[in-house]
């Protein structure tokens, strides 16, 4: 009988250890289970693109007869242009695909002009993966 009641209490003990003990959690208790998105930090971004903006500035100079600057955003929507924020509908336009053809691709996300702003937005979601401002002035 001892033997059975310690085989009860060891089991509750571990499934009680087991509610009590932290999920796993592979953002270390920053959210990143909900893909809240980039801020900047070069941990956060390992699982997307590497983005060269000077390369891409070189591109959109040699190509400059398949794109023209937009007009400058609002302030308040300008804000709204960051990393990890979902993309406010209606102020993206689809870009020329000749120069979707010299762009880098990357699977997932497309590049789209907003103003003078090239995003790369993640097309699952419509999250902004990167932002390079004024690049398309």
């Amino acid at each position: 009988m001892k033997t059975k009641s310690l085989l009860v209490v060891a089991l509750g003990a571990a499934l009680v250890g087991t509610c009590l003990s932290p999920q796993a959690d592979p953002g270390k208790g920053k959210g990143h289970g909900e893909q809240h998105g980039h801020q900047g930090n070069a941990g956060d971004r390992q699982a997307g693109p590497s983005i060269d903006p000077g390369g891409i500035r070189g591109i959109l100079e040699g190509n400059r007869g398949y794109w023209s600057p937009g007009p400058s955003l609002p302030p308040g929507i300008q804000k709204k242009l960051a990393r990890g924020k979902p993309l406010p509908p209606g102020i993206a336009k689809k870009l020329d695909g000749r120069l979707l053809g010299h762009l880098p691709r990357y699977d997932g996300y497309e590049w789209q002009q907003a103003g003078t702003d090239l995003i790369l937005v993640t097309i699952a979601t419509g999250v902004i993966y990167e932002v390079l401002h004024g690049i398309l002035d």
